[in-house]
């Protein structure tokens, strides 16, 4: 099992083969928990977990393209005002 010093600031470093394993690159978000005396990283893929979330949404596409409409046009009036 890979060991890791804490750093300043609470800082610590995942080593590069767990990285390349899990995906893990810079800038991407992980979730951390704690259960027990341990530390959990989770790793979230947010483009599967918005597909997943976006599945469930019920949405009108000619209301919604309506609507669209509609603001464009409020915005057009504005702008000739």
């Amino acid at each position: 099992m890979p060991r890791v010093r804490v750093g300043k600031r609470g800082v610590i470093v995942i080593p590069k083969d767990v990285r390349e394993r899990l995906g893990i690159v810079e800038g991407m978000t992980l979730e951390l928990s704690v259960e027990g005396d341990k530390i959990i990283l989770r790793v979230r893929d947010l483009w599967s977990e918005l597909r997943r979330r976006g599945r469930k949404l019920k949405v009108n596409l000619d209301e919604a393209e309506r609507e669209l409409d509609e603001a464009e046009e409020e915005w057009l009036e504005r702008l000739g005002s």
